[in-house]
């Protein structure tokens, strides 16, 4: 089954988080955006919808994750190359996220966690899978 997703995410300052994710190379669909949300295009059959917290709000009857003590996603993006996921993630820093330590390097894949401003965990991998052999 081929579907499109749409990842819905809470945010304190919609403008800087925007800057964040459109250093690391997400484009803004300025017919999907407002001030009170921002559609990101990751790909064509993925986009985040950055929110402000008070309009997430209005789509679910439940409390908003407090990033700082708990978890409650992992969104992972591919990358070109190894040399890109270090980029990207010191773009993140350089916009005021959070690298999450060193890289994860298994041979076949080569992976960097980091928190956005608002402390959703994401990653950058990159996978060969030529050198998986018998996995």
């Amino acid at each position: 089954m081929s579907t499109k997703t749409f990842i819905n995410l809470p945010v304190k300052d919609l403008a800087k988080s925007v800057d964040l994710f459109s250093a690391i190379g997400l484009s803004m669909n300025q017919q999907f955006s407002d001030e009170n949300a921002a559609y990101m295009v990751v790909s064509d059959d993925v986009s985040v919808l950055l929110q402000s917290e008070p309009y997430f709000r209005g789509f679910t009857n439940r409390d908003i994750t407090d990033t700082s003590t708990s978890s409650e996603v992992i969104i992972g993006l591919s990358a070109e190359s190894r040399e890109q996921v270090d980029e990207l993630v010191g773009k993140v820093v350089a916009h005021g996220g959070e690298a999450l330590g060193e890289a994860e390097d298994q041979g076949f894949m080569y992976m960097r966690g980091f928190r956005d401003l608002d402390g959703h965990q994401w990653s950058f991998l990159f996978m060969d899978v030529s050198m998986m052999g018998g996995r």
